[in-house]
């Protein structure tokens, strides 16, 4: 058994709005909820949920953008700005290759430069980066049953067997956490009938029981190693899974 990923949720004030700009960067439709679509596999579609507190400090997860050619890079960028994006200073110096940009309720993001190697093999999202331990990494692996692309240093990177976009874990210093995060992930079991037990899997791996005010009505609400928010889904008639 395990667990298939579905999507990416991201808090939002004005859902809507926030899928909009992402469906417009992403160059991607939405569907009658305000999902952003997955593309052709293995994408990963993007749920945007309303009436979430925002939080000041930086997200445990933000997202990289490739680009193939300065030109596309340049292009992304230019398009982002005028969806609503803006430059955000984080410390970069102009000797690094990204560029750093805030979506339009402040989400970092980054565009990578053309020629990055270790996102040569992904998507146009290329990368989930988060602030995370090795631990946490190595559960998501398991619970995924995604390979280690990258274990180095307290690093570690998961991909899928077919490609796409990596999830990656920065390992130490890992910040305190303040607060719910505002991105989280949505997993499910194949079949209904494997919901239990596949949340009884993933307590087997590491991951903690959360209150039901922790939830968004989608699922059972756990954590993982780390304490990062993500829910247990039913299956959905029709929604394509990222599957191993």
């Amino acid at each position: 058994m395990t667990s298939n990923l579905i999507e990416l949720c991201i808090d939002a004030s004005d859902p809507l709005r926030l899928a909009a700009f992402w469906a417009g960067l992403l160059e991607r439709e939405t569907d009658a909820d305000g999902v952003v679509l997955a593309g052709e596999d293995p994408e990963i579609s993007i749920r945007f949920l309303p009436g979430r507190q925002r939080r000041t400090a930086p997200h445990q997860i933000h997202l990289h953008l490739t680009s193939t050619t300065p030109e596309q890079q340049q292009s992304t960028v230019d398009r982002a700005l005028r969806l609503g994006a803006r430059h955000l200073d984080i410390g970069q110096t102009p000797e690094e290759g990204h560029i750093v940009l805030a979506d339009p309720e402040g989400n970092e993001l980054c565009v990578i430069e053309a020629g990055n190697t270790f996102l040569a093999d992904t998507a146009f999202l290329g990368e989930l980066a988060c602030d995370g331990t090795r631990e946490v990494g190595l559960f998501w692996s398991l619970a995924l049953d995604w390979p280690l692309v990258w274990d180095h240093d307290g690093e570690t990177a998961i991909q899928s067997p077919r490609g796409g976009a990596k999830i990656a874990w920065g390992g130490p210093p890992v910040r305190p956490r303040s607060g719910r995060n505002v991105m989280h992930l949505h997993v499910s079991p194949t079949t209904r009938d494997d919901l239990g037990a596949e949340v009884e899997r993933l307590l087997s791996l590491g991951a903690t029981r959360l209150d039901a005010g922790h939830g968004d009505a989608c699922g059972v609400p756990l954590a993982d190693p780390d304490g990062n928010e993500f829910c247990v889904m039913e299956p959905r008639e029709g929604t394509r899974r990222l599957r191993r």
